[in-house]
């Protein structure tokens, strides 16, 4: 009896533990909420507050109209360019990781090395290279630009994840299938692609969250106003003389909501994928 009582308090102080993590790190996301609902004179207040005294909903108007930004028209510009880097991404990596998981071939560490290393290069060393690239494409100045830059955030991403789930896969397995009649791209179609879904859905939302987070790629190969993708839009409520921080962090939470709700209903698949990943390789 001594030995449940000591367990049920242990469990109730980590799931105390628990909650007071998880209010300390929900806590910014509050705190930008009931930025985004005070006035400008309220957000500097001494004391400050905890809840809006005065209710400010103009913040949530302006993300609609605010000169040449149209947050509907920036909302399908980071759909569309988003949409695209995944699509690249996965096209590429799932191949690109069922080689380098299936063959041995000279090179193939130096191939995985490249692709830690991308992951570690910062942005700004590869903008340079990448313009005069887009330049030489005449694609500068296009949603194409963005697509192409933030596909290489997701694809060395996918092709570290997925090589693992190709590399669980029994051999003979796949060498069943050959004596049944299929090919070798059929076996891959039919027995290595279905026990890899959970990691080619993992690389496709992170690579779709990439594109879609991404604000210097959109500002950098993208001048037209028209085209640039929703991040961009932050600089609109950033002028010469001062910030309006009630709609900056308005704009904020609605720049965040699709990468709330894409956590909230394919958390199943995240962590599934993640885990599935990390145990079979």
């Amino acid at each position: 009896m001594e030995k449940g009582n000591k367990k049920g308090k242990k469990e109730f102080l980590l799931c105390l533990v628990s909650v007071v993590i998880l209010c300390l790190l929900l806590f910014p996301l509050f705190w930008i909420f009931i930025t985004s609902l005070k006035t400008e004179k309220e957000i500097f207040q001494i004391p400050p507050t905890f809840y809006p005294h005065v209710l400010n909903t103009k913040s949530y108007a302006a993300q609609v109209g605010n000169g040449d930004f149209n947050m509907f028209r920036s909302f399908a510009n980071s759909l569309i360019i988003s949409a695209g880097a995944m699509a690249i991404a996965v096209i590429l990596a799932v191949p690109a990781s069922y080689a380098v998981a299936r063959y041995r071939f000279k090179g193939r560490n130096g191939m995985l090395l490249c692709f830690l290393v991308t992951q570690m290069l910062p942005v700004s060393v590869l903008l340079t290279p990448m313009f005069i690239m887009f330049k030489g494409m005449h694609i500068y100045n296009t949603r194409l630009s963005a697509i192409l830059s933030d596909a290489t955030l997701g694809i060395p991403f996918s092709v570290l994840i997925l090589k693992n789930y190709f590399a669980s896969v029994p051999r003979d397995l796949e060498e069943a299938a050959y004596i049944d009649g299929c090919t070798r791209f059929l076996a891959f179609l039919r027995i290595l692609l279905p026990v890899a879904k959970p990691g080619v859905v993992v690389c496709a939302i992170f690579s779709f969250l990439y594109g879609w987070g991404d604000l210097a790629y959109g500002m950098t190969f993208i001048l037209d106003q028209k085209k640039r993708p929703i991040t961009a839009g932050i600089f609109n409520f950033m002028g010469q003389y001062g910030t309006k921080w009630s709609y900056l962090t308005a704009f904020a939470i609605v720049t965040i909501i699709p990468v709330a709700l894409i956590f909230l209903f394919m958390q199943k698949y995240i962590i599934s994928g993640m885990t599935s990943g990390a145990v079979k390789g």
